[in-house]
């Protein structure tokens, strides 16, 4: 009994030193959002579409100013179920075929930024922005606010639909659909 009772001593205390380690590890470093927010919006004299996905993930480093998003294409959630019907069919984003869309970039101005100091800051970034099956080169700027060990992200940008193979002749989304969209990015990250 009494040996029992040592060996469930000797692993209370590799358990208690195992949780012990894992909660005191220091965190990597990068900045996650699981969550963050993107918005589109399209004007023509006909029709307004909007459309929110909030299941958009992404990465800030702070020491290197490497920046990700990964976009489910799916995601998007618009007013009218026929606008989400379009919006995914082959004649549009075909979100079957290219279920994702991704940006992948740095920080070009990180030495103005203090990720340990409260505050707002003007960030510059340089990357790629792949959407369907095309990536072009991005430069983009937005604010970073820092707020103890979380950041949020806001930046807004004009997509130019052709760019990424959207484009409309005829019918009615050639005058239903803007030529380009504003893209609206709200996200919070906490650290990692």
């Amino acid at each position: 009994m009494k040996k029992r009772m040592k060996n469930a001593g000797i692993y209370f205390a590799i358990l208690a030193a195992i949780v012990l380690t894992s909660l005191s590890a220091p965190p990597s470093g990068k900045y996650v959002t699981k969550s963050a927010h993107i918005s589109f919006f399209s004007h023509t004299d006909i029709e307004d579409i909007s459309a929110n996905n909030y299941a958009v993930i992404g990465t800030i480093d702070p020491a290197s100013g490497d920046v990700s998003f990964s976009v489910p294409m799916q995601s998007f959630e618009f007013e009218k179920a026929l606008m989400q019907k379009h919006y995914n069919s082959p004649d549009f984003m075909d979100t079957k075929v290219y279920p994702k869309s991704k940006f992948k970039g740095t920080i070009t101005n990180l030495s103005e930024i203090n990720f340990d100091k409260d505050g707002t800051y003007h960030a510059k970034l340089e990357g790629e922005m792949t959407i369907k099956d095309v990536t072009k080169k991005v430069t983009e700027a937005g604010t970073i606010t820092v707020q103890g060990n979380s950041i949020t992200v806001d930046a807004k940008t004009v997509i130019v639909l052709a760019d990424y193979h959207v484009a409309f002749e005829k019918g009615k989304p050639s005058t239903n659909i803007a030529k380009s969209v504003e893209v609206t990015v709200k996200a919070k990250y906490v650290i990692e």
